[in-house]
C-alpha cells in the first residue's frame, strides 16, 4: 500500500512483517529446507530481487517458489497461472489468504515477495530488503557448491550505503516520479533520479560492479530497476530524460548482468508490461499494453569484461534453469 501526501509527493507504506527466518531460529522460524514457500511475481522489481538471489545461490530445492500472475486487483496478488487458479502447495487462490492466516485483521499491503510457512499457511515475512540478505547469510547451509558471496562481510558497510542511495533515488525514485501528485513533486523526483543515474554512470565507468570486483547484493538491487526502465519507467512513469539505451555506461552494465546466468534468465518482459500498464489504471486508463520496446539489444555484446572483475568471485555460475521455472518463450530475448 502506498499513498500521495498532501503536497503531492508519493510515499511508500513500509510497514512490513519483519519476522526473520534465521539459522538459529531466534524469531521462531528456523531455516529448514522445504518448510517455506517464496511467493513472487516476475512483474514486481522487489520480488525479482529474491528470484535472482535464490537462483544465484542455488536455493531452488530448499526454498520452493510460487509465481503469482502479473496482474492483481485491490484485494491481492492471485495464483491465476496455476491450474484452477490455486497454488498447488498452499492451496489458496489469493496471497491475501496467507496474510489473513497470520493476522485476521491485517490491513497493510499484500505484497510480494512474501515467504509463507507451509505447515501453518501463514506469511512469515514480506520484508523484501531483509529477505535477500537472509538468503545470503542465514541460508548458507543450503547454498549450492560454488555459490557466490553476495554480501561479503568486509564490504557490507559500502554495500549498505550504496543500497540506501539507490533505493531512495532510483528503485523508489521511479515510483516517486510516476505517482507524483503535483508537478513540483514529479520534477523533484525526476531530477533526483537522473542525478543519481549520472553518478552511478561515473562510478561504473571504471568499475565493472558497484562494490568490489564481484557481483553483490548492490548489483541485484540496481538491476531490477534498470531492466524495467525502457519498457515501463521511461514512458509510463515519465522518467524520460533518457532511455537506458541512451546511457552508454548503464546500458552496457545492465546488459552485462542480463547476460550473466541468474539475471536475464529470470526476467519476464511480458509480465512486467502487463502488470504496470494494466494495474495502474489511474496512469494508463485505457489499459493498453505497448508492444515495444525491441528487446533484442539485451543480448548484444557489452564489452564490460575489459574492466576486469569476476562475476562469481571464487564461485561458479548457476546451472541451467529448471524447466518448471523457465520464463516462457517469447517473454524474454533469451528464449525467442
Amino acid at each position: 500500500m502506498s499513498y500521495v501526501e498532501p503536497g503531492g509527493e508519493y510515499a511508500r507504506d513500509s510497514r512490513y512483517l519483519t519476522t526473520r527466518i534465521t539459522a538459529d531460529g531466534r524469531d521462531g522460524h528456523p531455516v529448514e529446507a522445504g518448510r517455506y514457500r517464496l511467493v513472487v511475481s516476475r512483474a514486481c522489481p522487489w520480488a525479482s530481487r529474491a528470484v535472482i538471489v535464490r537462483r544465484l545461490l542455488g536455493l531452488e530445492r530448499a526454498l520452493p517458489m510460487a509465481v503469482a500472475g502479473p496482474v492483481h486487483d485491490d484485494r491481492s496478488w492471485s495464483f491465476d497461472l496455476d491450474p484452477g487458479g490455486r497454488d498447488p502447495v498452499l492451496g489458496i487462490e489469493r496471497l491475501r489468504e496467507a496474510y489473513l492466516a497470520r493476522d485476521p485483521g491485517y490491513d497493510r499491503g499484500v505484497t510480494v515477495p512474501a515467504v509463507v510457512d507451509v505447515p501453518s499457511g501463514r506469511v512469515v515475512t514480506n520484508d523484501f530488503p531483509q529477505i535477500t540478505i537472509d538468503m545470503a547469510v542465514e541460508w548458507k547451509a543450503f547454498h549450492r557448491a560454488g555459490a557466490p558471496d553476495l554480501y561479503p562481510s568486509a564490504l557490507r558497510p559500502e554495500i549498505d550505503a550504496v543500497n540506501d542511495t539507490v533505493y531512495a533515488d532510483v528503485n523508489n525514485g521511479v515510483y516517486r516520479a510516476g505517482f507524483a501528485g503535483s508537478q513540483k513533486s514529479y520534477a523533484q523526483a525526476y531530477e533526483r533520479l537522473f542525478a543519481r543515474l549520472d553518478l552511478l554512470s561515473e562510478r561504473l565507468a571504471t568499475s565493472r560492479y558497484l562494490v568490489g570486483d564481484t557481483i553483490t547484493e548492490a548489483d541485484v538491487r540496481l538491476f531490477t530497476t534498470l531492466v524495467r526502465f525502457d519498457a515501463v519507467y521511461h514512458g509510463h512513469f515519465k522518467c524520460n530524460r533518457h532511455k537506458l539505451t541512451e546511457l552508454p555506461v548503464l546500458w552496457a552494465y545492465a546488459r552485462d548482468l542480463f547476460q550473466t546466468p541468474g539475471f536475464g534468465d529470470t526476467v519476464d518482459f511480458t509480465h512486467i508490461k502487463q502488470h504496470y500498464y494494466t494495474v495502474h489504471s489511474d496512469i494508463n486508463p485505457t489499459g493498453i499494453v505497448p508492444e515495444g520496446p525491441d528487446g533484442s539489444g539485451w543480448t548484444a555484446p557489452h564489452g564490460r569484461a575489459e574492466l576486469g572483475g569476476r562475476p562469481f568471485g571464487d564461485g561458479t555460475p548457476p546451472g541451467p534453469v529448471d524447466p518448471s521455472e523457465a520464463v516462457p518463450a517469447g517473454h524474454t530475448p533469451l528464449r525467442p
